[in-house]
C-alpha cells in the first residue's frame, strides 16, 4: 500500500521525540487556534477553547469497550455527512483499521504516562494513494466538552482527532461545513462510490415497480454482506435544510445504513394481513445527531405518540392499501406493540433511542430520494468473494489541445485524452466493468471550484492502436456527467477493445483526473498518445504507410449446415500484409451478426486483404469460405478527411459524419455484399454464404 506523508511528518520520529523530552506534541501546521477552526465558524462560536484530551477527563482512551457505529455524534458543525460516513466506518472493523492504523500503540497508556507522546496517526485515501496525517491531541471544547464530533461513549476520542485528522486535510474544521456522503466513503476506503437515485431531479420516485424495489433491496444486501459503506439523504432545496418531515427524518441530512433485515412474516403477528407474503424487508438507519428518528413503521416509538386522528388513515388516498402503508398499520396496530422485548431481540429488531431505528423498505423507498453505496472492491487473489483485477491512470485536461469537452461539442471532443482496454473473456459471454473517473480538487493544490466532469465508453477496432478521430456514435456509452470529485459507471461488455474518453463538460476547462478500472477478464488499459504511426527516419530506404483501411464485419447470411454431430460455431479472420485478427465465436448460427472491426496501416496497398470464415470445433476448426479485398475493389471506397465526396451527409466540421444511414463516421465508406468463395487459386468456387462487410479507405492516415 503506497502511503505518503502529510507534510512530511514521520509519526514514529516524532512520538519517540517527544517521549524522550517528556512534553506532548503541539502540532504548529494545524495550531489550536481559529485559522484551524475557520474564520466564519470561529465567529459563530463563542467561548471556544483548545483543550488537551488528558485535561478533559482522568482517563481517557482512544477506544474504549471496542468500536461501534454508536460512537460518532454530530457537534456544532454541519458535517453530518462526515459523521454518517464514520458511523458506518466504525461498522466494519477491518476498513476502520485501515483508517486508524495500529490503536494499541496509538492508545494512552495509564502505567507509564511519561511515555505519553500526544501524537496520533489517521490515513485517508486520496487521488490515488493514501495519505498518513498527524495530529496532535488538542481539540476545541467548550464548557469541558467538545465542540464538535465526539463520543458517545465518555472518555472515548478517536472520533474526535479523526475529525481533527480530515480537518487538517481539507484545511480547517469549516471545509467540513457541508460536504458530499461518497467523498467522505471514498476517503476511508479507497473505495469506488455509487450514487443511486431513489427520485429525480424532478421528485418522480425513480423505483416505483415492485421488481425494482425487490433488485435494489437484494443488491443491498449483497453489498453490505461485501462490506460496502452505505449511506442515505433527503434531498432539500434552498431554505429546507434540516427541516423535519411529518416521519421525523430530517431533510439535506445524511443518515447511516447499518443493516438490512428480511423478518418472518409469521414471527411478527402479520400473517392474516400478509397472506402469500413470508418475509418483510426492513432497513435500519442511524441518525448522525444520535436522535430525531423516524416516528413511522418499525419505529423505536411505535407510532405510541401519534394521536388517533394520526393512526388513523385517510380513506381517500390512493396508496391506502399499498404494501408500505399496511405495514404502517400493522406496525402501530395492538399486534405490535404486544410482541415481546425477548421476541424482538429475536429478531435483531431492538434498538435504543439513539438515533438509530428500523424502517420498512418501500417507506425507505418512498421517504428517501438518494443512496450513496461506496464499493470496497476487492483485488485479493486470495478470496472467497469475487476478484478484481484494477488499473490506475493519472491523467490530465490541459489547454489548448487536451480539453475538448464532452460530445455537445463535437468539434472538439476528440482533443480529450483516450485511453484503451481489452475485454478478453471467451464464447462472447459479457464481462462487468467498473469505472471511477475522479477529478482532483485537493484544497493544498489550488482553491478552485470542481468541475462537471464524466466519460463515454465505446467499442473500436480490435487492433486500434492510435487516437480515434472518427467515431461511431451508435455503439457510445455514456456515464453521467456530474459536479463531483467522483464519477462512476458500471456497465457489462462483450469481447473486444474498448475506448475510454474522460472529459470535463465544457472545453477549455483543465485539471487533473484518476481513472481506474476494474473488471476480472481485461488487460492492456493503456493512453494512445500517438494520431498515427510515425513515418521512418530514411524514407527512401524504409518504405512509409501509404493508406489506412478499415474491415467491419457485419454479417453472414446462409451458411451450410454441419455434417454429422454438433452445431455451426463461426468467427471470422482479417489478414493483411501479415498482421491477422480474429473475432469472437457466435455460437450455433447459421446466420451469425458480428460486431467486428480491424483497422490497418498499409506500406503496400497492392496487396490484398484477405476475409476467411471458420467453424470451431473441439480438435479442428473447418473452413467455410474466404473473400479477397483488392485495391481495385477499394478503390470505389476510398477517400481523404480533406475531399469529402460530394454524396457525403456530414458536415465538414462534423467529426461523426452521418449516424443514422450505414456510414459510421466516413463519408468515403461503403456496404459490400461478397459470395464466399474457396482456397484454391482461382478463387472461382462459390461456397454457401455471403458476407456483408464495411470497407473505408483513405490516404489520411488520421481519418479514422
Amino acid at each position: 500500500m503506497r502511503i505518503e506523508l502529510f507534510r512530511d511528518q514521520k509519526y514514529a520520529k516524532l512520538r519517540k521525540h517527544h517521549q524522550e523530552l517528556g512534553v506532548p506534541w503541539t502540532d504548529s501546521s494545524f495550531p489550536a487556534g481559529n485559522a484551524s477552526i475557520g474564520l466564519k465558524k470561529s465567529k459563530e462560536l463563542h467561548g471556544v477553547e483548545w483543550r488537551r484530551i488528558s485535561e478533559l477527563c482522568n482517563n481517557p482512551r482512544l477506544v474504549k469497550d471496542g468500536v461501534g457505529r454508536h460512537d460518532v455524534v454530530q457537534g456544532k458543525l454541519g458535517n453530518c455527512w462526515f459523521v454518517a460516513a464514520a458511523s458506518v466506518l466504525a461498522g466494519i472493523e477491518k476498513l476502520w483499521e485501515k483508517v486508524i492504523p495500529d490503536v494499541q500503540d496509538q492508545e494512552w497508556d495509564p502505567e507509564n504516562p511519561g511515555k505519553y507522546s500526544g501524537v496520533f496517526r489517521f490515513r485517508f485515501w486520496r487521488f490515488g494513494r493514501w495519505i498518513e496525517i498527524l495530529v496532535d491531541d488538542l481539540i476545541p471544547t467548550r464548557n469541558g466538552s467538545p465542540v464538535f464530533t465526539y463520543s458517545k461513549e465518555p472518555g472515548e476520542f478517536w472520533s474526535a482527532l479523526l475529525e481533527k485528522a480530515y480537518a487538517k486535510l481539507n484545511g480547517s474544521y469549516e471545509a467540513l461545513d457541508g460536504g458530499n456522503i461518497s467523498d467522505a466513503l471514498v476517503d476511508f476506503t479507497g473505495g469506488v462510490a455509487e450514487l443511486i437515485q431513489l427520485r429525480s431531479d424532478s421528485g418522480a420516485l425513480t423505483y416505483r415497480d415492485e421488481d425494482k424495489k425487490i433488485e435494489l433491496y437484494n443488491r443491498i444486501l449483497k453489498e453490505i454482506g461485501e462490506h460496502a459503506l452505505i449511506c442515505c439523504a433527503i434531498r432539500c432545496e434552498g431554505g429546507q435544510q434540516e427541516e423535519k418531515t411529518d416521519c421525523g427524518l430530517v431533510k439535506g441530512h445524511a443518515y447511516g445504513v447499518t443493516a438490512v433485515k428480511k423478518v418472518p412474516v409469521g414471527s411478527i403477528g402479520l400473517t392474516n394481513l400478509f397472506k402469500g407474503r413470508e418475509k418483510l424487508s426492513l432497513v435500519r438507519l442511524r441518525n448522525p445527531w444520535g436522535e430525531k428518528e423516524w416516528n413511522g413503521a418499525f419505529s423505536d416509538s411505535g407510532g405510541e405518540g401519534d394521536s388517533e386522528a394520526d393512526r388513523e388513515p385517510d380513506i381517500n388516498q390512493q396508496q391506502l392499501y399499498s404494501i408500505s402503508h399496511l405495514i404502517t398499520l400493522c406496525s402501530r396496530s395492538m399486534e405490535w406493540r404486544m410482541i415481546s422485548d425477548k421476541e424482538k431481540q429475536k429478531l435483531g429488531l431492538v434498538t435504543e433511542d439513539d438515533g438509530e431505528f428500523w424502517m420498512p423498505w418501500d417507506d425507505f423507498i418512498e421517504q428517501f430520494t438518494d443512496v450513496s453505496i461506496n464499493h470496497v472492491i476487492n483485488t485479493s487473489l486470495f478470496s472467497f468473494y469475487k476478484t478484481w483485477k484494477q488499473y490506475t491512470k493519472e491523467g490530465n485536461w490541459t489547454r489548448p489541445d487536451r480539453c475538448g469537452g464532452c460530445l455537445n461539442y463535437p468539434e472538439s471532443f476528440l482533443a480529450n485524452p483516450q485511453y484503451r482496454f481489452d475485454v478478453t473473456t471467451k464464447d462472447n459471454t459479457t464481462e462487468e466493468v467498473i469505472i471511477q473517473l475522479s477529478q482532483n480538487d485537493d484544497n493544498r493544490l489550488a482553491t478552485r471550484e470542481r468541475i462537471v466532469i464524466g466519460m463515454h465508453v465505446w467499442k473500436v477496432e480490435c487492433n486500434r492502436k492510435f487516437r480515434i478521430h472518427k467515431i461511431d456514435l451508435q455503439n457510445v456509452k455514456s456515464s453521467d456527467f456530474i459536479k463531483s470529485r467522483h464519477v462512476f459507471y458500471r456497465t457489462s461488455l462483450k469481447p473486444g477493445r474498448y475506448c475510454i474518453i474522460p472529459s470535463s463538460f465544457k472545453p477549455g476547462e483543465d485539471g487533473q483526473f484518476l481513472i481506474r478500472l476494474f473488471g476480472d477478464e481485461i488487460s492492456g488499459f493503456t493512453e494512445m498518445l500517438e494520431d498515427e504511426p510515425k513515418t521512418p527516419n530514411c524514407a527512401c530506404i524504409f518504405k512509409g504507410f501509404q493508406t489506412v483501411t478499415r474491415v467491419s464485419v457485419r454479417c453472414i447470411q446462409g451458411l451450410p449446415e454441419k455434417k454429422g454431430i454438433g452445431k455451426t460455431d463461426p468467427y471470422v479472420t482479417i489478414k493483411c500484409e501479415g498482421e491477422t485478427v480474429k473475432s469472437s465465436v457466435v455460437e450455433n448460427s447459421l446466420n451469425p451478426e458480428f460486431n467486428f472491426s480491424a483497422i490497418f496501416y498499409r506500406k503496400d496497398p497492392d496487396k490484398d486483404i484477405l476475409v476467411q470464415v471458420w467453424d470451431h470445433n473441439m480438435l479442428l476448426d473447418s473452413f467455410l469460405g474466404q473473400v479477397t479485398i483488392s485495391r481495385a475493389v477499394l478503390a470505389d471506397f476510398t477517400g481523404t478527411s480533406k475531399s469529402k465526396s460530394s454524396t457525403a451527409t456530414a458536415e465538414p466540421d462534423n467529426p461523426f459524419g452521418d449516424t443514422e444511414g450505414d456510414s459510421i463516421g466516413y463519408s468515403g465508406g461503403g456496404i459490400v455484399k461478397l459470395d464466399l468463395r474457396s482456397k484454391d487459386k482461382n478463387k472461382l468456387d462459390k461456397l454457401p454464404g455471403t458476407i456483408q462487410l464495411l470497407l473505408e479507405n483513405d490516404t489520411n492516415l488520421s481519418a479514422f
